[in-house]
């Protein structure tokens, strides 16, 4: 690929040794200069190819900021931010992630003196343009990473906002884990032919996750089949997925009740309060992780086996969202769904777009785990 020795050097020290398939794929493309859209599964390095894209083209000379990286979350920017400091590690390169929770001032000082790349959700990089504390001469490179999630987070018009106010011919790079209308619509709108590498549907389930459910008669009865999952098997750490914030705080309620140690993530949550709970769970002080989709990106969550979707997703999208990341760079898991007689669709659903099977959970579960 004929990477800068340099940055080979930060690649091979992260640990690193052979790319993945998107990386492969995509790279060339990227470094080309090309608008590129990628999407892939959940895993597969994406966020790692988008900064090694940006760190080769960028002239190390210059020490103006050169890149925008957007993300959805606070967590994600500080999680890429490490990795694009890392990879760079032997380019002396500069990069700030700015987040919320930082004096504004603090923030604008930082912008002000050598900052290659800036790594952001998108309301934060259009206050530092608009106060003309971050400018935009010197970017060349715009990358909308985890977009999909961008996108249902409601970032639409601000990433249209930013994309009109910089150049049209800065280079645009798309990744994402899945592909949406809304997506091809700012491909369309605001990418000069986009070099796109997608993968197939029945790809994107990952390899090594076993996947397996339990069906119940009505939706009361879930809980004692979960009791009864922990009572008879011994389970270290897993993390619980429910569709609601209610829920997700009912279950809790109870679990603990059932002498289980659970560390919770919801929306009612500030950032140090989920940054506490991640803490916790990391540490091993809990046993559950219990949360909703869409809370914190998983930069700083452990890889658990078994993952239990406690609830389906109601979008097929969000499932390989939830158990793929746990099979990430070949690990293997296991998923294990509860379902309703109601839901026994759903799950034909998620079989069918993901060209999966989703098999009943054996008698001897506690030999796979």
């Amino acid at each position: 690929m004929n990477l800068r020795e340099s940055l080979l050097r930060g690649i091979y020290a992260y640990g690193f040794e052979r790319p993945t398939d998107i990386q492969q794929r995509t790279l060339k493309p990227c470094i080309s200069g090309y608008d590129v859209i990628a999407q892939a599964q959940s895993g597969t390095g994406k966020t790692i190819m988008a900064s090694i894209a940006v760190l080769q083209q960028l002239n190390v000379d210059c020490k103006n900021c050169q890149a925008l990286i957007l993300v959805p979350t606070r967590e994600l920017a500080q999680g890429t931010h490490r990795v694009v400091l890392a990879l760079g590690e032997y380019m002396n390169v500069t990069c700030h992630a700015r987040v919320s929770g930082v004096n504004i001032r603090e923030d604008m000082k930082r912008l002000a003196t050598s900052v290659q790349v800036v790594v952001s959700t998108p309301g934060r990089i259009y206050d530092m343009l608009e106060r003309s504390a971050l400018y935009s001469e010197n970017i060349k490179m715009f990358v909308l990473d985890d977009a999909d999630e961008l996108l249902a987070r409601g970032f639409k018009d601000q990433i249209y906002e930013l994309l009109t106010m910089l150049s049209r011919t800065i280079q645009v790079i798309v990744v994402s884990s899945t592909m949406s209308s809304e997506l091809l619509e700012i491909a369309a709108k605001f990418m000069n032919d986009p070099v796109q590498i997608l993968t197939k549907r029945e790809d994107r389930t990952l390899d090594g996750i076993r996947q397996f459910y339990v069906n119940v008669e009505r939706e009361e009865y879930k809980l004692d089949k979960l009791y009864e999952l922990f009572d008879t098997l011994t389970i270290t750490q897993t993390i619980i997925f429910c569709n609601t914030c209610y829920k997700v705080k009912w279950l809790s309620e109870k679990l603990r009740a059932h002498n289980l140690t659970v560390s919770v993530l919801n929306l009612n949550m500030n950032a140090e309060q989920r940054n506490d709970a991640i803490k916790e769970f990391r540490m091993g002080t809990s046993q559950i992780l219990l949360r909703k989709d869409r809370l914190e990106a998983d930069t700083d969550i452990p890889q658990i086996s078994p993952i239990i979707n406690y609830d389906l997703p109601t979008i097929c999208e969000s499932y390989v969202r939830r158990i793929g990341r746990r099979g990430r760079f070949g690990r293997k898991g296991i998923a294990i769904n509860f379902i309703t007689n109601d839901e026994q669709q759903t799950l034909h659903d998620i079989e069918q777009y993901y060209n999966t099977q989703i098999q009943a959970l054996p008698t001897n579960i506690a030999d796979l785990i």
